[in-house]
C-alpha cells in the first residue's frame, strides 16, 4: 500500500509541476499583450474622463505614471490610475481631474471582481457620476444615507466595503503631493 501511495504522490507532483510550468509560460507569453490592452483601454477612457480632451498620452509625474488629457496638444486635465483592495479582490480605477488637479472630472473602474449584483455596482455610471465635480483637496467619505455634504459619496446598498474602497483609492491617488506635481506640470 505505501509503494502505491508513493507512486501516485510522485505522479501528482510531476503533473503539478508540468501544469504549473505551462501556466507560467503562458502568462509570460501573454503578459505584454495584456499590458498593451490595458494601456489602450486607459487611453480610450481619457476623453471620457476629461470631457474637454480629445486624446491622451502616458507620462510620469514624479514617481507616478499618469496620463495627460490633451486638446490640440495642450494639457486640459489628467487621468490618474489607482488601485486598492476591495471586498473580493483588487480594484483598479482611473480618476480624471482638471489641469490644476483641483476637481474630479470622472471615474472609471478599470478592473474589479466584486460580488455580482452588489459590489460590482461600482461600475454603474449613476454611482460613479457622484465623484464628478468633487474637490480633490478634501477627503471623500462614504455614507449610507442621503448625501448632506460636498465630500460625501452615497454607498452602494449592500456593498459598503466596495464603496469605501473606491473612495479610499481616489483619495490616495489624488494625494496632496501628486496634486501639486500635476498642477506644476500643467503650467510648464
Amino acid at each position: 500500500m505505501s509503494k502505491s501511495f508513493l507512486g501516485q504522490a510522485w505522479l501528482v507532483l510531476v503533473l503539478g509541476m508540468i501544469f504549473g510550468a505551462s501556466l507560467a509560460g503562458m502568462q509570460a507569453m501573454v503578459a505584454e499583450r495584456i499590458a498593451l490592452n490595458k494601456l489602450n483601454e486607459t487611453l480610450s477612457q481619457v476623453p471620457v474622463l476629461v470631457p474637454e480632451a480629445d486624446s491622451g498620452e502616458k507620462t510620469s509625474v514624479g514617481e507616478t505614471t499618469v496620463y495627460k488629457a490633451l486638446k490640440g496638444g495642450k494639457i486640459v486635465g489628467w487621468v490618474v490610475p489607482g488601485s486598492g483592495q476591495g471586498f473580493a479582490d483588487k480594484i483598479e480605477i482611473l480618476v480624471g481631474c482638471d489641469a490644476q488637479a483641483r476637481i474630479v472630472t470622472g471615474l472609471y473602474v478599470l478592473d474589479q471582481k466584486e460580488t455580482p449584483g452588489l459590489g460590482n455596482k461600482i461600475v454603474d455610471d449613476e454611482w460613479r457620476s457622484q465623484y464628478e465635480g468633487k474637490a480633490t483637496d478634501v477627503t471623500l467619505e462614504v455614507v449610507k444615507r442621503d448625501v448632506a455634504a460636498p465630500q460625501e459619496i452615497r454607498s452602494v446598498t449592500g456593498a459598503t466595503i466596495s464603496s469605501v474602497a473606491v473612495s479610499e483609492i481616489v483619495n490616495a491617488a489624488l494625494n496632496e503631493t501628486l496634486r501639486a506635481e500635476l498642477a506644476r506640470a500643467a503650467g510648464e
